[in-house]
């Protein structure tokens, strides 16, 4: 039951002398963290307007971020984290949908937000490193209360979603919903008052603020912030801080494995973290190198709770359903689907009948919606239940596997095949730093896989010996290959870290970066697509009727 709010969770740490937040600069104690907060509410109050109490934050990890969380949650107000990593007309779209009345950023953030129409005046931003803030908010400092206004369905946060698979919405998170979250992954993460909570994930996305802020909040541990992700510069701040435990996507773990191990690498304070999306084999490796566990989950900016950790569970299941009403269903005729019967290596063998959508019959009443978007609420409530649009299956001893976002199920020669179970065979590969694998149309009919890889500077792909790799690889399966390979040092990314899939996939041959295509029988080999190949494939779609497939 969601009945107790963030502003209050803030209101119980003041008097609390323990370290609340530290940058490379300075620490702040609880108290302080509490009565800073404050001052930005009162500011805030001052400045307010009617219409909608939006503000929006456009900063990196800096302590003034997180102070403007507790301001907003003390004043009433909501929080949008502005995406820095946003550009052009996509951003003035995204920013001005939200009806901002206070945009706080620096000068950094002023550069970035030039020459956009974000329906905010210039007068109505602060600059957090202009000379006379300092001042401005001491001249605010009063005693820490919450507004009277301020109730658990208090709104709290528009997050933009990833748009990892499309484009990104405003979810709405209250304040109740986000500190229920805090209470319930305080304990499902075991982040402790005397743990220290490394924050390299950016604060305008759903994992720094829900794995890791609202939970170190509940707990009273300390917050360290790094301004920004660096794989060079996890283990120096890890150690720096004594930082215990930190939050991450896949593609982060990606880089600090990728960099070069040393002798003392396990010399360090972590015991362990949670994220998405790190392969069994990378949560193994880390363990082994940097002695810390990494725990995976499975949640969205729009819902959490849905998976039961069990310890029991094997090394690629999530978990077991939290509770009865959540089910893998046919999306066509919501039947429940059969269980999944697994292979020796893991792989689903009755995929027709055993891969649906993730949906929980009972989340419809919890799911908070979207700003100002009712499509997009009308698509993940329908019939009453909430849908993920993430696919799963269950096996025969009712552990839950993520299958993957909606799509990510390939028709390859009439079979069905796992673009996520070929991702994670290709991520293996200990020069590829991330990879993500998605269906592109076959010039005859159905689908073919194909990869998009990313690989450090001065790695050639021929040094992959990507054939070979695969050939070894036990669990892939005959036509789970990658029949095209984009290869880049730098794939797109969202705000969040996560590579834009869906961008990816749109690409798909047709990419200016590097394709090499499958080749031979026997012993195949990858070679490089050139022009004219790529116009003859072109020529194939159109002779065979299906230039339609093709933008």
């Amino acid at each position: 039951m969601r009945d107790e709010t963030i502003a209050a969770m803030l209101l119980a740490r003041q008097g609390d002398a323990r370290p609340g937040l530290r940058s490379r600069e300075r620490t702040w104690t609880w108290d302080e963290v509490v009565r800073e907060s404050a001052a930005r509410a009162a500011l805030a109050r001052e400045l307010r307007r009617d219409g909608p109490f939006h503000i929006g934050v456009l900063l990196e990890n800096v302590p003034e971020y997180v102070l403007w969380l507790g301001a907003a949650a003390l004043g009433g107000a909501t929080i949008v984290g502005i995406n820095s990593t946003r550009t052009g007309a996509y951003l003035e779209q995204e920013v001005r949908h939200t009806d901002l009345q206070l945009v706080v950023t620096d000068r950094a953030g002023l550069d970035l937000l030039d020459g956009l129409d974000i329906g905010v005046p210039r007068d109505r931003f602060l600059l957090v490193d202009d000379d006379g803030y300092p001042e401005l908010v001491a001249a605010h400092a009063c005693e820490p209360e919450a507004d009277a206004s301020v109730t658990p369905e208090t709104q709290l946060l528009l997050l933009f979603t990833s748009g990892t698979t499309g484009a990104s919405k405003a979810a709405r998170c209250s304040q109740g919903r986000l500190a229920e979250l805090g209470r319930n992954n305080s304990a499902k993460y075991d982040v402790k008052r005397e743990d220290v909570s490394y924050c390299s994930m950016p604060l305008f996305h759903g994992n720094a603020l829900m794995a890791l802020w609202a939970p170190s909040l509940a707990a009273g541990a300390t917050v360290v912030l790094a301004r920004k992700f660096s794989a060079s510069g996890f283990l120096p701040d890890v150690r720096y801080y004594g930082a215990t435990f930190f939050t991450y996507v896949g593609k982060a773990i990606g880089y600090v494995l990728a960099t070069p191990e040393k002798p003392d690498d396990r010399d360090n304070t972590l015991t362990h973290g949670f994220g998405t999306e790190a392969s069994p084999e990378d949560k193994a490796e880390f363990l082994r190198r940097f002695g810390a566990r990494l725990v995976e989950g499975y949640g969205s900016s729009e819902s959490a709770g849905m998976i039961r950790r069990d310890p029991q569970a094997p090394p690629s299941a999530l978990g077991r359903p939290a509770h009865d009403g959540v089910r893998i269903v046919n999306p066509e005729t919501r039947e429940t689907c059969a269980p999944a019967v697994l292979d020796g290596h893991g792989r689903v063998t009755n995929a027709e009948a055993a891969v649906g959508e993730i949906v929980d019959v009972h989340g419809a009443a919890r799911f908070e919606g979207y700003y100002r978007n009712p499509e997009a609420d009308a698509e993940r409530v329908r019939h009453g239940w909430y849908w993920t649009g993430d696919l799963g299956y269950v096996d025969g001893d009712g552990f839950l596997y993520f299958g993957g976002r909606s799509g990510d199920w390939i028709r390859v020669d009439s079979e069905n095949i796992s673009a996520l179970l070929t991702q994670n065979v290709v991520r293996r590969h200990p020069k590829i730093v991330d990879a993500v694998a998605f269906g592109v149309p076959d010039p005859r009919s159905g689908d073919q896989v194909m990869a998009a890889i990313e690989i450090p500077e001065g790695v050639r792909f021929e040094e992959l010996d990507l054939p070979a790799f695969l050939a070894r690889q036990d669990d892939l399966g005959t036509k789970g290959a990658p029949r095209f390979v984009r290869v880049s040092h730098a794939l797109p990314t969202t705000g969040s870290g996560k590579l834009k899939k869906k961008e990816l996939q749109l690409d798909g041959w047709r990419t200016s970066d590097p394709v090499f295509r499958w080749a031979g029988r026997g012993s195949p080999e990858y070679v490089p697509m050139t022009g004219a190949d790529k116009a003859a494939l072109r020529e194939e779609f159109v002779a065979a009727g299906r230039g339609r497939f093709l933008p």
